[in-house]
């Protein structure tokens, strides 16, 4: 009952917004540089980091429920480490976006369970498919924040800073899952992860 209860606290917090970083948010050694920005790169810019504080409610959800399904303590341990860092990431996420004047996602909920339902399929298959899930979700993650680094204003030095390090961070879960057995999935399951992603991405900039 206990960790059903931390569990439902941790989605309330993701969904809402609710989160607090164990790091220091990346931008806050630079200055201020928004008022660089047209109203088109702002909300251009906006509809960037909605899209990734998206994809960081989505790895809450995912690591929770392949947390909670994992087969062994190590597996267990490696998938709560990951989510902590990846709270940071809402975290900083929220923070630009609130600077921005914009908001997150208005289906942060659906979001939400549908990646929990995903990554609780994976845990199901087994600590080697979960491990393997990550990886090509970091992976696919890394890319699109490549993709979002270059679609940034010139200006933007606070979110490029804050989605620099996200890259990093992911890049380090993914290396973490490969080394601790995860297994390479078939092309056909990496096809519909990337199908889903570019549902999420189309969706999230906007609403």
């Amino acid at each position: 009952m206990d960790t059903l209860i931390r569990e439902f606290d941790v989605a309330l917090r993701a969904i809402a917004g609710v989160t607090r970083a164990a790091r220091p948010n990346p931008a806050d050694t630079l200055a201020p540089d928004d008022a660089a920005l047209s109203e088109d790169e702002r909300r251009h810019v906006a509809g960037l980091m909605r899209i990734n504080h998206v994809g960081e409610v989505c790895a809450q959800a995912l690591y929770q429920a392949q947390k909670l399904t994992a087969r062994t303590p190590a597996v267990r341990t490696q998938m709560d480490t990951a989510a902590r860092e990846e709270e940071d990431h809402l975290a900083w996420c929220a923070d630009r976006l609130r600077e921005l004047g914009s908001r997150p996602s208005l289906l942060n909920p659906l979001w939400y369970a549908g990646a929990f339902a995903i990554g609780w399929a994976a845990g199901r298959a087994g600590d080697r498919v979960s491990l393997g899930f990550v990886a090509e979700t970091e992976r696919q993650v890394e890319q699109h924040l490549s993709g979002h680094l270059e679609r940034l204003p010139a200006a933007d030095s606070r979110s490029r800073a804050i989605l620099e390090q996200m890259r990093d961070d992911e890049v380090r879960h993914g290396d973490a899952a490969r080394e601790a057995g995860g297994m390479p999935l078939p092309d056909p399951v990496r096809a519909v992860m990337r199908l889903a992603s570019r549902v999420m991405t189309t969706a999230a900039y906007r609403l």
